[in-house]
């Protein structure tokens, strides 16, 4: 067989594999964040009320080690969480900048009788698959977007978010307005000098400034 005649025959299982790859055939990305969570338990040792001795400082320790902070859902087993213990365990939890939870999830085996059950949800945001440079544009037949398209939105959206469960269900609006308090940035925008009269704004000129 001649090299024309290979060529020839090879030339449309390229074209097929130049068309393949991720399809984007609608104006929304395939490439959307995909929210996961974590839970993590810790048992704490109450059975005479409040924590037992060492047991505060061992949760302290425990919360460096999984490195707990900003975003972080923390609660006390309701079904064997006495209130002293509790108010303990709340107060090792403001050092972190944080508040006890009211409802703790579910959580693998039962709550042994004289501890307390710490509950650690911890949600991550991320988008699988990309980057995503499995189709090539230069023999795009069927009308799609490149399959790399959404990827570095979502990604940075998914990043950002200081709460991936937003992403879910979304986040409820305030039901108190202060009128006052969205418009102090225009206020502040308006009453600033402009740059020719030695303020911070654009624009040159004396309008707004001394003469």
């Amino acid at each position: 067989m001649t090299p024309r005649s290979l060529l020839l025959a090879a030339l449309p299982a390229l074209l097929v594999g130049g068309c393949g790859g991720t399809a984007n055939r609608g104006l929304e990305s395939v490439h959307q964040p995909v929210v996961s969570r974590t839970d993590l338990a810790f048992d704490l040792d109450a059975r005479s009320g409040p924590l037992s001795p060492g047991e505060a400082a061992r949760l302290d320790g425990w919360f460096q080690t999984i490195r707990l902070g900003y975003g972080d859902r923390v609660a006390v087993d309701g079904s064997a969480g006495p209130s002293r213990a509790a108010a303990e365990i709340g107060g090792v939890l403001a050092r972190y900048g944080l508040l006890l939870g009211d409802e703790a999830p579910v959580t693998g085996g039962a709550v042994t009788p004289g501890t307390v059950r710490v509950v650690v949800s911890r949600m991550r945001a991320d988008v699988p698959g990309c980057p995503d440079w499995s189709r090539n544009v230069t023999t795009e037949f069927e009308g799609n977007s490149h399959s790399n398209f959404g990827c570095a939105a979502n990604s940075n959206l998914a990043a950002m978010i200081a709460n991936p469960a937003d992403l879910v269900r979304g986040a409820q609006g305030s039901e108190v307005i202060d009128a006052a308090f969205s418009a102090k940035a225009i206020g502040s925008y308006r009453a600033a000098a402009p740059t020719g009269a030695g303020g911070a704004l654009g624009g040159g000129g004396s309008a707004g400034g001394k003469k």
